[in-house]
């Protein structure tokens, strides 16, 4: 079991502590207040529930055919019919918008991430006394 010195403890729960109020903010965001508003539109359409359920039933008939029956021929049946579904599923305008905001997050979750990389990066750098390779010779 590793053992941390005060100083250790305290830098490491500021950290903590950025790293939470940095959520905060994310989750605060025009993103995920976007998201937030297609998933209940998402949640509360009959319709798209509708095709939620038909395509997990079917994915359950697909183990059964593997598993139970062994019966190629129905599986790849029931992988074409999900496929329409999820066809259907995709032509509903907000299930598209609920998709876009999916990746909106990522996207800022990704950008956080590579900035935070990208700083750490720099400070460990200059304190490690290297010296990055200069673009060109001249």
């Amino acid at each position: 079991m590793e053992t941390y010195s005060n100083t250790e403890m305290i830098v490491r729960e500021d950290v903590l502590q950025k790293a939470k109020e940095l959520a905060a903010l994310i989750s605060e965001s025009a993103e995920v207040q976007q998201y937030q508003k297609a998933e209940k539109l998402i949640q509360q359409n009959e319709r798209v529930q509708g095709l939620i359920s038909a395509i997990k039933k079917k994915q359950k008939e697909i183990v059964a055919f593997e598993t139970t029956f062994k019966n190629p021929d129905m599986v790849a049946k029931i992988e074409s019919e999900i496929e329409a579904l999820q066809d259907e599923l995709d032509g509903i305008p907000v299930v598209s918008e609920f998709k876009q905001t999916q990746q909106d997050i990522n996207y800022l979750l990704q950008l956080v991430v590579t900035v935070i990389r990208d700083q750490v990066a720099d400070k460990i750098n200059v304190e490690a006394g290297t010296v990055s390779a200069p673009a060109s010779c001249e």
